[in-house]
């Protein structure tokens, strides 16, 4: 008796199916008759049918394995056949109306999202203004359109072809020469979209021609490559737009690379902060820099990140400098951190650094530095930083080194001693 909690026994595997390879290949005759012969969908349907049959028996077939001198298996053969028939298969079948649809929907997504130039946008007008024509016969419709060179009114001129030839029903048993009509004009549309000038199939110079960055040069002012002569025009009129045109265009040349990022430091316009942005995200030192001069506290987030780049003191101090030109005590922390570094020169622009922000949280630690550093220049940046900072509390910490053994920390001492005094005078006066 059984209690219940038995587990069903599990049907056993189904018997092979009785077949061979003669069996197998007669059956694939069978179907290529049937293709060659077929001149309906259900005809073709009838083809697919035999295929999937030899298909399935094929996998649960257990042939024999070939002879070691068998150029090929068996079973290799049958396959290589059947992908064959249905590659005829699939090449017999259509032209079916969503395949027009479908293409119609490709050229528009391609009017759409192309960027074309002034010569592409008069070749696509002449495209679908054709198969606007060509399209009408066969449907018995006629469509308006075709009269201006705007891409995207262009592709909407086309929803109406393709709601035409959803709206039609068209079979292709019983309207093959109506699809077939729509088909070679839809492949025209297709071909002239393709072959319409795209703004990526311009040089570099075509590019900048059409842009109308070689406007400023004159026969006065003609150095070589002509990109640098009116990048240095663009500099004198602050025209960051165009600057960044020729950035764009021109960045693979490791010398317009850097005399654009050059003009774009010089101009230091927050205009060009997302591009110089995202260069300094790659560790550019000069981008890096740039963001300094922008001084925008929204270049903060590009740079401060580098101010403890192990390994690249260079980085670190030209991030330190660019948060000191900002001036935001958001960066004071991060700045401050690097006053222990290993490098001297990190910990002295960070001490600069902090001059320049002026946050007065900055007192306490200058002043550590200024009384413990082993280097003398590390202590004159801390000691010119408090007088940056300009607090009577910074002035007196940097002043009580105005008789410092080093001259450099002396100097920076005596101007806060100075400018104490200067300060008592006047609150005498």
């Amino acid at each position: 008796m059984s209690d219940g909690d038995e587990e069903p026994e599990e049907p056993a595997d189904a018997p092979a199916p009785d077949v061979d390879v003669e069996t197998l290949q007669e059956r694939l005759d069978d179907a290529a008759d049937a293709l060659e012969s077929a001149e309906t969908e259900a005809d073709l349907d009838d083809v697919e049918a035999i295929l999937d049959g030899v298909e399935s028996d094929l996998e649960a077939a257990d042939l024999p394995e070939p002879d070691e001198d068998d150029e090929e298996d068996p079973a290799d053969e049958i396959e290589s056949r059947l992908s064959d028939l249905r590659d005829d298969l699939e090449a017999q079948r259509g032209p079916y109306a969503e395949d027009v649809v479908a293409a119609i929907e490709d050229a528009q997504s391609t009017l759409e999202s192309t960027r074309w130039t002034e010569q592409g946008e008069d070749e696509l007008q002449a495209a679908v203004s054709e198969y606007l024509d060509a399209a009408a016969d066969p449907l018995g419709e006629a469509f308006a359109g075709g009269d201006v060179a705007d891409p995207e009114a262009l592709a909407e001129e086309l929803d109406e072809v393709a709601e035409a030839v959803d709206a039609a029903g068209l079979d292709p048993d019983e309207d093959p020469e109506t699809i077939e009509a729509l088909t070679e004009a839809t492949d025209a549309l297709t071909a002239g979209v393709e072959d319409a000038q795209e703004w990526d199939d311009l040089s570099v110079r075509q590019k900048l021609r059409a842009e109308g960055y070689y406007e400023v040069i004159n026969q006065k002012h003609k150095d070589f490559p002509p990109e640098w002569t009116a990048l240095k025009q663009w500099e004198k009129r602050e025209n960051v737009e165009m600057i960044l045109l020729c950035l764009e265009h021109m960045g693979d040349s490791e010398f317009m690379e850097r005399h654009c990022l050059e003009a774009l430091k010089r101009v230091a316009s927050e205009e060009a902060l997302e591009e110089v942005g995202q260069r300094a995200a790659r560790r550019d030192t000069l981008a890096v820099e740039i963001v300094g001069r922008i001084g925008s506290e929204d270049g903060i987030e590009h740079v401060v990140d580098f101010v403890d780049a192990e390994g690249n003191p260079e980085l670190r101090t030209t991030a330190l400098k660019s948060l000191g030109e900002i001036g935001s005590e958001e960066s004071t922390q991060d700045v401050a951190d690097q006053l222990v570094a290993d490098n001297d020169s990190v910990r002295s622009r960070a001490a600069r650094s902090l001059g320049l922000i002026g946050d007065t949280r900055a007192i306490d630690p200058l002043t550590d530095v200024l009384a413990d550093d082993d280097s003398d220049t590390v202590r004159a940046s801390a000691a010119w930083a408090l007088v940056q900072i300009g607090t009577e509390r910074a002035l007196e910490a940097a002043a009580e080194y105005a008789d410092d053994r080093a001259y450099i920390v002396e100097q920076e001492a005596q101007k806060a001693a100075d400018a104490l005094d200067a300060d008592a005078a006047e609150a005498a006066a």
